[in-house]
């Protein structure tokens, strides 16, 4: 049986508790239809809580179209993905209704590359305007200052709205908002799942605190079977039960309840989209949510992990990947 309780967020405008009756509280959410949106940074805009990932997307416009149709009218791409101009045809006739970020790579921080790469994402995108023009990760090899004095150049000549990051540290996020003197960085793009939580050391609470909006990639990790794999006690199957929600439904309610995350998930699969749609709208009670955060096995990769991926080509870590599924529970635990 579903939960009676009522569901709750927190307004950390009003400091107070409100049940999700559709009044917004402050700027930081409200209901509209199924879809809850929440402030991205203090801008006063609010997106979907649940927007469409494009990475390893291939599916074409139509499957993304049904997923704006559905409510999810935000949706992240980047110029490395090549999913760009299959957003652009998504996006046809219903540009304005919709939250578009992009981001642009790290070989092209330098000012005049970065302005060529957003004039090209623009070009792709077809569209004269990106919402959320993001960094995708930072170049220590390029001097902050000259890239982010060309992501205000942007913003000035009205191309880009909004600044972000995307797997900035707390160090570097702070080091990038120090060099934007004229806007304020409204997001940060980064991994977050119930077997992730590196952010919440000490990345989540500053932007909390900030606010910085937190996009989460990944937010189903590689996919269920890898949560379920530190799921030891069936702790997600006993909430399917209990909700009436699918289990992909509640990891990602789990992820969106936090203050101040969005979450991005990605699919090549309509019925996917529907069902992930589905995670907003409700939540978990405060019982449940406890459970998912005790329960669910979780660590965090050492330096020498990250390191190792960091620098480690993209083909190679996807073989890595697809040998670790084929090893024991067990072992699993310990590698992912």
């Amino acid at each position: 049986m579903p939960s009676n309780k009522k569901p709750y967020i927190r307004s950390k405008e009003s400091g107070l508790l409100c049940t999700l009756s559709g009044t917004k509280v402050g700027l930081h959410w409200k209901e509209l239809g199924r879809m809850i949106q929440k402030e991205l940074g203090r801008t006063g805009i609010l997106i979907p809580e649940l927007g469409i990932g494009t990475w390893n997307y291939h599916a074409g416009p139509l499957i993304l179209r049904k997923g704006l149709d559905l409510g999810a009218l935000f949706i992240d791409t980047a110029e490395s993905y090549g999913t760009e101009p299959v957003v652009g045809d998504a996006l046809r006739g219903i540009r304005d209704r919709v939250f578009l970020a992009t981001k642009v790579s790290p070989k092209n921080f330098r000012s005049n590359d970065l302005r060529r790469s957003a004039d090209r994402s623009l070009q792709r995108l077809g569209t004269d305007r990106i919402d959320l023009l993001q960094l995708h990760e930072p170049n220590p090899s390029i001097p902050i200052e000259e890239t982010m004095g060309a992501m205000a150049d942007l913003v000035d000549a009205g191309k880009v709205r909004f600044i972000g990051v995307s797997n900035f540290s707390l160090a570097q996020l702070q080091e990038a908002q120090k060099a934007l003197h004229k806007y304020p960085i409204v997001s940060n793009q980064v991994r977050y799942n119930p077997i992730d939580r590196r952010i919440e050391k000490d990345l989540l609470g500053y932007c909390q605190s900030n606010g910085i909006t937190i996009i989460a990639y990944s937010p189903l990790a590689r996919g269920l079977g890898h949560i379920r794999d530190h799921d030891p006690n069936g702790v997600i199957e006993s909430l399917v039960k209990e909700t009436g929600k699918t289990a992909a439904q509640i990891i990602l309610n789990w992820c969106v309840s936090k203050e101040a995350v969005v979450a991005v998930p990605g699919s090549n699969s309509g019925e996917h989209i529907l069902d992930n749609c589905g995670a907003s709208g409700w939540r978990l009670s405060q019982e449940q949510f406890a459970l998912l955060d005790r329960k669910i096995l979780h660590r965090e990769r050492t330096r020498f992990e990250m390191f190792v991926k960091r620098h480690t080509p993209g083909a190679v870590r996807a073989l890595a990947v697809r040998a670790i599924d084929y090893l024991p529970r067990s072992l699993r635990r310990r590698l992912i």
